[in-house]
């Protein structure tokens, strides 16, 4: 397990749970089974970790998506079009017009009675969850998406959040991974911004970007929606987590930095009544209160 991070020199460590499903009455028997599934040991969320031992990827090897049986693709898989595209509470948010999407491993949810999965990109302009019946081979897709799960029992409560109905539009574009030359891994990846559907809606996360771990999303919820802050445990400074932002230098590339954005760590009660524990940007949050 890595825990230091040269590019970040001193960051403040969070012990967090990484996305997946828990139902709000039963989620400490589910936890419970998870961890000894899931973890290296007890209370653990991974073994491939950066400036936590609970910042950790989806799974050891084999990257954060759902594979194809093709190894020289980007792992995409055949979509049908004319699917309903589900934000975090079931609600559906668009039409998918995509023929084809990647999905993250081990996210699936049930809505309306059939098993869905996360995917990473859809024609709402957002990640979101889709049918299993709108996946092209979805008997091989059902075989290898995996389950994963968050741990976070007996943790405190700390300030309610709701996700904002506006964004910082000077944020938006600055690069959460140094020297950065992809048209994603922006900071807008974690902000409210405007959906498709004229919406805005932020990603809830399994880990933090800019460590190699992926930053990957794991559930995405509409503006207004409460974030319930928890109190991790540390083994030095504020239970949250600081990356620097990055923008361009003098010959265009992502190396100066910008900035920082923190990372805190809670849970959503969707609309469901499922418990989605993850990180999400403290940019992408207001002051609240009444959270579950």
């Amino acid at each position: 397990m890595n825990l230091k991070n040269p590019v970040f020199g001193v960051v403040a460590l969070a012990l967090s749970a990484c996305g997946g499903e828990a139902s709000v009455t039963d989620g400490a028997v589910e936890e419970t089974v998870v961890s000894t599934q899931q973890a290296a040991f007890s209370g653990v969320n991974g073994t491939v970790c950066e400036e936590s031992p609970y910042n950790c990827k989806l799974r050891p090897t084999g990257g954060n998506r759902v594979l194809t049986n093709d190894p020289d693709d980007d792992d995409s898989w055949e979509l049908y079009t004319g699917g309903p595209i589900r934000d975090g509470n079931g609600t559906v948010v668009g039409t998918s017009t995509r023929t084809s999407s990647t999905f993250n491993h081990g996210q699936t949810r049930t809505f309306a009675g059939e098993l869905h999965a996360f995917a990473v990109s859809t024609s709402n302009s957002s990640a979101g969850w889709m049918p299993m019946s709108a996946i092209k081979g979805r008997t091989s897709f059902e075989e290898k998406v995996g389950h994963v799960s968050a741990l976070s029992s007996g943790l405190a409560k700390m300030a309610c959040y709701a996700v904002r109905n506006s964004h910082d539009t000077t944020l938006e574009l600055k690069k959460v991974v140094y020297d950065s030359d992809a048209t994603h891994e922006r900071a807008g990846d974690y902000l409210p911004l405007v959906r498709a559907n004229g919406l805005r809606s932020a990603n809830l996360t399994f880990n933090v970007p800019g460590f190699g771990l992926g930053g990957v999303a794991v559930d995405h919820f509409p503006a207004g929606t409460k974030f319930q802050r928890l109190d991790v445990p540390t083994n030095s400074g504020a239970p949250s987590i600081d990356i620097p932002l990055w923008v361009q230098d003098s010959v265009g590339r992502y190396r100066q930095q910008s900035g920082t954005m923190k990372f805190i760590y809670g849970y959503v009660i969707a609309a469901t009544s499922t418990r989605r524990n993850g990180w999400m940007a403290y940019d992408a949050l207001e002051v609240s209160s009444g959270c579950p």
